[in-house]
């Protein structure tokens, strides 16, 4: 088990580093110059003083090669400092600690909406004996895997907030506020959860110990629960660990569609003015957190299925 852990936390550590390392060099190629924009906010672009655009870029780093300012980036984000935000002055890490309890509220409560929705259809659609209630069911998921994000957002403030009136369509309202943008997230989500629980279930309820279960005189139900969908929820619990990279990554539309403070809409400020430190901050932020839920489903999954940590153990001691 230790050699497993061990593992999955190098694996983290290196998720991190190509995390951070691709998005320096993705900003670093994009057109454009921080800088000068930040100099000549409000001026024409003749009218910047040269003498205070060479002190910002001084100031930022901007002056040095490419390499070193990447070693100088790096090492201060390793002990957590990544400077200020080029566009506003501030500490990165006063701004995305602000932004970030709104993120972590809205992917939560997404992430749990999506395990209730589509872990209740899956069971449901291969539970009921009725075939066309089946077959109308497991033609959800591929659809709602297939439909934007942003259309799932525009059609439920149509339809529950323009038009019903149930919920505000903008903003950080509670918890009422709260329910579109997770419910946005949740859909697209659900769906997938939907399509692999349901694929693994239907594998599971084939198999022979619930054969065996059935002969011993165990329920319908309590077969499909307790026997089937404990060994069919192991490549569901995966899915939702790498899900979570996907809510994140979702957020920034759906914060700038619900106009919701958070990570979401500080990276899409950030990225329009090159804002380097600040897209930097937020790509960790947003990794730790990725690697965070699946280093936990990692270790989690062994607990429901040690054949895990034998397998890995036996392929540690062949190489």
């Amino acid at each position: 088990m230790r050699r497993y852990v061990i593992k999955r936390l190098a694996q983290a550590v290196g998720v991190l580093w190509a995390a951070y390392t691709l998005s320096f060099l993705v900003l670093d190629f994009l057109p454009g110059d921080p800088v000068t924009a930040m100099a000549g906010a409000g001026m024409d672009s003749g009218d910047v003083d040269p003498a205070r655009l060479a002190a910002l870029r001084h100031e930022y780093g901007f002056d040095k090669p490419i390499l070193a300012q990447y070693a100088d980036y790096l090492g201060r984000a390793v002990r957590g400092d990544f400077g200020d935000a080029v566009s506003t002055g501030r500490p990165v890490t006063s701004t995305l600690a602000e932004a970030l309890p709104q993120t972590l509220q809205l992917t939560g409560a997404a992430l749990l909406l999506a395990v209730l929705l589509g872990g209740g259809l899956a069971v449901v659609a291969t539970y009921t004996s009725q075939r066309w209630l089946r077959q109308l069911l497991l033609s959800l998921p591929p659809l709602g895997v297939s439909v934007p994000t942003f259309w799932v957002g525009l059609l439920l403030v149509e339809v529950f907030s323009f038009r019903l009136h149930w919920f505000p369509a903008f903003g950080n309202d509670g918890l009422r506020g709260l329910v579109l943008p997770a419910l946005t997230l949740a859909i697209p989500t659900g769906a997938l959860v939907a399509q692999v629980l349901a694929k693994s279930l239907l594998t599971a309820l084939d198999q022979a110990y619930v054969e065996t279960a059935r002969a011993k005189g165990a329920g319908r139900w309590r077969v499909h629960l307790r026997h089937a969908l404990r060994n069919a929820s192991l490549p569901a619990l995966t899915v939702v660990g790498l899900l979570v990279g996907q809510l994140i990554a979702g957020s920034v539309v759906v914060e700038t569609v619900f106009s919701r403070d958070g990570l979401g809409r500080v990276t899409a400020a950030a990225v329009t003015v090159q804002d380097i430190p600040v897209v930097q901050g937020v790509v960790v932020f947003g990794a730790l957190i990725f690697v965070a839920t699946n280093l936990l489903v990692d270790l989690v999954y062994p607990l429901l299925d040690p054949r895990i940590v034998v397998a890995s153990n036996r392929r540690a001691s062949l190489v």
